[in-house]
């Protein structure tokens, strides 16, 4: 009999308000949610519901007000910044709806820089680098600057950063919504496909309900909690 498998992500009772006393805005109250390993689980609900928030928390950006936190197995909310910051570096990917590329870099070290941060060689982390740019269809735009790439083009490059050190977890913060309808379907479905292929267990948050049709289960943002669609 196979053992029950934990959670990569697991928030338990998380609350969120911003403001004090009769003018608090009560964002999250007591959301639960567990995400298995290679799960990609849309997270839906309109602007203003409380989906970036529940993200950044997630991602150890922002601290709940109350609940917890389990990111592969260990409980995050009363961690130190210092071990936070290496959960981070350890397990998350992160893509934004805005790309975030360093300007003055290229699209290959763009990739390249989160991998020395880790502790990674300079020349495990370039191949690295060109096999994800490779699999995003950018391989021959690795020496591109930001600036000299599409819209479409940098948010792949932004997806290959995300991927770089091989996170247990992806979120993804609306990664389409800055593109065309055009380019965001072929960006989404070149993120979709490299998450099933790689195993990546992964929360996107969408306004686009195509889109969250695709994904393995729809979780929406409802007045503070977590409904499963």
């Amino acid at each position: 009999m196979n053992k029950p498998q934990n959670p990569v992500l697991h928030l338990n009772g998380v609350k969120r308000h911003f403001g004090a006393g009769h003018t608090a805005l009560h964002v999250l109250k007591g959301a639960e949610l567990k995400v298995n390993a290679g799960e990609i689980v849309a997270l839906v609900g309109p602007s203003g519901s409380g989906k970036s928030t529940l993200l950044q928390i997630a991602g150890l950006l922002e601290k709940p007000d109350a609940g917890e936190i389990i990111i592969a197995g260990e409980a995050c909310s009363k961690l130190g910044d210092d071990r936070r910051t290496e959960i981070r570096r350890e397990h998350l990917g992160f893509v934004y709806q805005y790309h975030h590329l360093l300007p003055e870099f290229s699209a290959l070290e763009n990739i390249v820089i989160p991998q020395i941060i880790a502790g990674l060689g300079k020349t495990v982390a370039r191949e690295r680098a060109r096999q994800l740019l490779e699999m995003l269809g950018l391989k021959d735009r690795a020496s591109h600057r930001p600036a000299k790439l599409s819209g479409g083009e940098q948010q792949r490059v932004a997806i290959g950063r995300a991927l770089a050190n091989g996170p247990s977890l992806l979120l993804a913060d609306e990664p389409t919504g800055n593109l065309d309808p055009d380019t965001a379907g072929d960006v989404f479905n070149m993120l979709l496909n490299l998450t099933r292929k790689t195993g990546l267990t992964a929360v996107i948050a969408t306004h686009n309900p195509d889109l969250a049709s695709r994904m393995d289960r729809i979780v929406r943002v409802d007045d503070g909690h977590l409904i499963e669609s």
